[in-house]
Formats: structure tokens, sequence, C-alpha cells
């Protein structure tokens, strides 16, 4: 496959400021000279853990949606488990960690299928997706500030709720479409 081609960094940082922190993210506002040569602002969050996501599959090619309400979105969404992992410990032990709190299922195989940017317009946020299989029942344990539901269904139709518009989180979309290819569905 063709390699992508790749340039040097246009934009100048003159002066950053931060402008909020807290435990999960931080803010800065940073005076820049653009790709252009103006002046101007740039906002970057910062986020202080990697984002997490994981498409379990069965054997017999179902998956587990986790649907929660999201406080950012004031709306209700159906997404593959995810959460926050720890820059530490890395992205496979918080993806095994996240898969046992939100569904209780444990696996024996992993693949880190695909690396991810959220939404680099304003954020330095790196995620990683995992494909767990051979995979192990058991009780889930939610956070303290989690209210979730946990449906099983076929890999095939997450992917159509997909192309529904019925999932709308990027990690989820990103992680269910390359599972189905993985997989030809």
């Amino acid at each position: 496959m063709e390699k992508l081609a790749e340039t040097g960094n246009p934009w100048q940082r003159l002066e950053r400021k931060q402008v909020y922190d807290n435990p999960w993210i931080e803010v800065y506002e940073d005076q820049v000279i653009n790709p252009s040569g103006g002046h101007g602002i740039y906002g970057k969050v910062s986020f202080k853990n990697l984002a997490i996501g994981i498409v379990p599959v069965d054997d017999e090619l179902h998956t587990w949606l986790v649907g929660q309400y999201r406080y950012t979105l004031n709306e209700y969404s159906w997404e593959i488990p995810m959460g926050g992992g720890s820059k530490e410990d890395g992205a496979l032990l918080s993806a095994q960690r996240e898969l046992k709190e939100e569904t209780g299922l444990t696996a024996h195989r992993w693949d880190n299928i695909m690396r991810i940017h959220t939404s680099n317009s304003v954020t330095d946020e790196e995620g990683f997706i995992f494909l767990a299989q051979d995979l192990v029942y058991g009780e889930p344990e939610f956070e303290d500030t989690e209210e979730i539901k946990i449906k099983r269904l076929p890999l095939a139709s997450a992917v159509s709720l997909v192309m529904e518009s019925q999932i709308t989180d990027a990690i989820s979309i990103s992680g269910l479409l390359k599972v189905a290819r993985m997989f030809n569905i």
C-alpha cells in the first residue's frame, strides 16, 4: 500500500496559556501564526488518559453494546464498551478492565486493531480499539457514575445501527466498521 505524503509543521506557537485543568483534561489557549502567516488563537483540549474501545465478538459473531445517557450530548448513546485508560498502565490493560467493568466479559484473545485521534481539530486525544475474542461471561462491575444497559446482538445488526446513524459515537463507528470488514460482514 502506498504511504501517504507528510509535510512539516506550518504552524508557529508564540505563547501558550493553560485556561482550565481537572483530573481528566487540560485546556490551552495558544497564540499562533497560522500557515498563511496570520496571527490568531488556537484552543486545544489535552486529555490525560487514552481513549479505549473494545469490540467483543463471540463464536456466533455477536457483539455487545452498552447504552448510557451522555451528559455532554444531552442524549442517550449506544456504544461499544469504552472508557479512559491510564497512559502508565497502557492500552491493553485498560481495555481488559473496561470490558470487565461494563459487560462482565473477559477475553482470552486480544488484538489491537486501530489507533485513532477522536477530534484532531481541537484535541490531542489518542485512542486505541481492540478486538476481544474467546470470551468468558461474568458480572459487570459498573463505576458509581455509570448507569449502563448491556445488549448482545449480531455484529451485522450493530453495523446496520451505524449505517442508520443510531450509533453516532466515533470510536464505536470506527471499531465496528473495522471489525465488520475483518470478518467480511
